[in-house]
């Protein structure tokens, strides 16, 4: 375990940026609790993942403004969730693009579908870039808070190790819950 850690804290940084190029929700709040152990430094953890995310986001729309015709051969199979997305767009418009950075399967969805789009490129960029920077600092807070109580969970699943298939089990049968109910809507 702290073999792991050592690695995490000597190239935390880097692995941060390149997970947050796609997401990068998991390599945020495993930063923030390093950086309530003294591992990290917190802002300069928000500051990579904020880059990054608003980086990969602005990469996924410039992509897909450019290469749509490509793109639609890889999006055969997510067709529904693009739709999806098309359909949170015309409903809540901007909010969505701060929305997005929370939902697990439509984070990278949004700014493809948005590239399909006729939708203004400047404000899509300013839009992420306040979305990104309020999403590094929500994660990243929110997990340094929340790290003691992590760290503390973590002691005790490795005392009883039955703890933590049971706790994936039911972290992914939630996500597939919410997940499906807001497709199926």
């Amino acid at each position: 375990m702290h073999e792991l850690i050592d690695n995490l804290v000597t190239y935390g940084y880097i692995i941060l940026f390149f997970y947050s190029l796609g997401g990068g929700f998991f390599a945020l709040a495993a930063a923030g609790v390093l950086s309530s152990m003294g591992k990290m430094d917190l802002t300069v953890s928000v500051a990579v993942a904020f880059v990054s995310n608003f980086i990969g986001d602005m990469a996924l729309l410039l992509f897909t403004r450019f290469n749509k015709h490509t793109m639609m051969e890889y999006l055969k199979k997510h067709r529904r969730k693009l739709a999806y997305s098309h359909i949170l767009m015309k409903k809540y418009g901007a909010l969505v693009i701060f929305l997005q950075k929370y939902i697990y399967g439509v984070k990278t969805l949004v700014p493809i579908a948005i590239g399909l789009t006729r939708y203004d490129t400047a404000k899509f960029a300013v839009l992420n870039l306040l979305a990104s920077a309020l999403w590094a600092v929500v994660v990243g807070g929110a997990s340094y808070l929340g790290g003691k109580t992590v760290l503390s969970l973590l002691e005790s699943a490795r005392q009883n190790p039955w703890i933590m298939p049971l706790i994936g089990i039911l972290i992914v049968s939630a996500l597939a819950f919410v997940i499906s109910r807001a497709v199926r809507k």
